[in-house]
């Protein structure tokens, strides 16, 4: 395979995992992992790297594209941030002492309960009329949610403390797996701290650049970002993470949710009958 073949499979797997990360707020390493490591046999600490340089990527994208529409919670990303990335640098330490076949194992029990989460999140209704917590209400950490008919639905929270220990485990799984762990990010704002579905997902997609940016130093310091991968990737999920945010307000993605965890269930299983047999050890 030529370099330019492969710069352009890589651009057009980058561009899906940009568009997939903005809509579902699962980041785009979810795609980009499995295609560099059982696409094209890239080690797993390269291609963590590249899924971090991805993550930042799809905040920087769809993250400043929410801020404007007025649907993510700035303020209550930039608390949260604090325990993610302490997590994140963490994770980041440890992954540099792990094999490729554990790092493996883990991201497909990842990807699992990624799917689970996304199936059970399917028509459950949003949190309205949530009694906000007398700490949040300090730290001000309530909004407004811009609705289809132009109003704005004020909204508060609660679990502030349950949130940060859970965005502090998504921080970690961030550093070793460079998949902005969006999906515990949502957990930890939607079912933890009652936030409204839409805003714990943009808020999630701004989160995720800063938890990868401070990981993504340790991998710089030990060589395990490559350029010529990271390049394709950044602009491919930059592209895929604008085109997403245009299209949340506008479509329905309960049918994309669906196909999309049947799809990372099926990667999830490769990933851990690779892992558990040292296919990527090889």
């Amino acid at each position: 395979m030529t370099i330019l073949t492969f710069t352009l499979i890589l651009l057009a797997g980058a561009y899906c995992a940009g568009l997939l990360g903005s809509l579902t707020g699962l980041g785009g390493g979810v795609v980009v992992i499995p295609l560099l490591t059982l696409g094209f046999g890239v080690d797993f600490h390269y291609a963590v790297g590249a899924a971090l340089v991805s993550s930042i990527a799809t905040s920087s994208g769809s993250g400043s594209a929410y801020v404007k529409e007025g649907i993510t919670n700035v303020r209550l990303g930039m608390f949260l941030e604090i325990a993610t990335t302490v997590g994140a640098v963490c994770g980041a330490f440890v992954a540099v002492w792990l094999n490729s076949s554990v790092i493996a194992v883990l991201f497909g029990l990842v990807l699992i309960l990624t799917a689970v989460m996304q199936l059970r999140r399917r028509g459950r209704p949003d949190h309205v009329g949530v009694k906000g917590s007398e700490l949040a209400r300090r730290l001000k950490l309530y909004g407004t949610q811009p609705m289809p008919d132009g109003t704005l639905r004020p909204y508060e929270l609660r679990g502030v403390g349950g949130g940060l220990s859970v965005m502090y485990v998504a921080g970690v799984l961030s550093g070793i797996l460079g998949i902005g762990s969006g999906v515990l990010k949502v957990i930890a704002m939607d079912n933890v701290m009652k936030v409204p579905f839409k805003v714990s997902t943009t808020t999630s997609n701004f989160m995720m650049g800063v938890t990868a940016c401070a990981s993504a130093v340790v991998y710089v310091q030990r060589g395990n970002i490559e350029p010529g991968m990271a390049c394709p990737v950044m602009i491919g999920v930059l592209l895929g993470a604008l085109t997403g945010a245009r299209l949340l307000k506008r479509m329905k993605v309960d049918l994309l949710r669906q196909i999309f965890c049947i799809a990372i269930l099926l990667v999830a299983a490769n990933m851990i009958w690779g892992g558990l047999h040292g296919t990527f050890d090889k």
